[in-house]
């Protein structure tokens, strides 16, 4: 039997909230969307703001071929785990789609879960599954 004590509190597990992105990546990343050749376009938004989670997200959602979907999802995905750690995130916690700073991850992880479906990663699918459910205990956003 431990002599320590345990803290619980009534609130539940943390939550973190993603910074805001700057402006001229939120601007050039609509512009992006609506250009001649948005696959291209938007790549460039990712290449200028690499930590612009909602851009690879967008990128995932306007290319084609599963492979190319499969990893600008899991970019934005792995860059989102960095920008979680970097506002707090110690790898438990709410992480809710309420916030649209939390948008862009939350997007590219559903997409990643979408894609690993379509591909046949099964184990990732439902990993992916879970977590977008630990992290929002009300995933789907409606």
């Amino acid at each position: 039997m431990s002599d320590r004590p345990v803290n619980l509190t009534t609130s539940g597990p943390p939550e973190t909230v993603l910074d805001p992105e700057p402006a001229d990546a939120l601007v050039a990343l609509g512009a992006a969307r609506s250009a001649s050749d948005p696959v291209s376009a938007i790549g460039a938004v990712c290449a200028r703001w690499p930590r612009f989670l909602a851009a690879w997200a967008s990128l995932g959602d306007t290319v084609d071929e599963p492979a190319l979907k499969y990893a600008a999802y899991r970019t934005g995905y792995h860059r989102g785990l960095d920008r979680l750690r970097a506002n707090g995130w110690r790898g438990s916690g709410y992480v809710r789609w309420q916030h649209e700073t939390n948008q862009g991850f939350l997007r590219a992880l559903a997409g990643l879960q979408s894609v690993a479906a379509q591909i046949g990663e099964d184990d990732e699918d439902a990993r992916c599954a879970i977590f977008l459910r630990q992290l929002d205990p009300e995933w789907p956003p409606s």
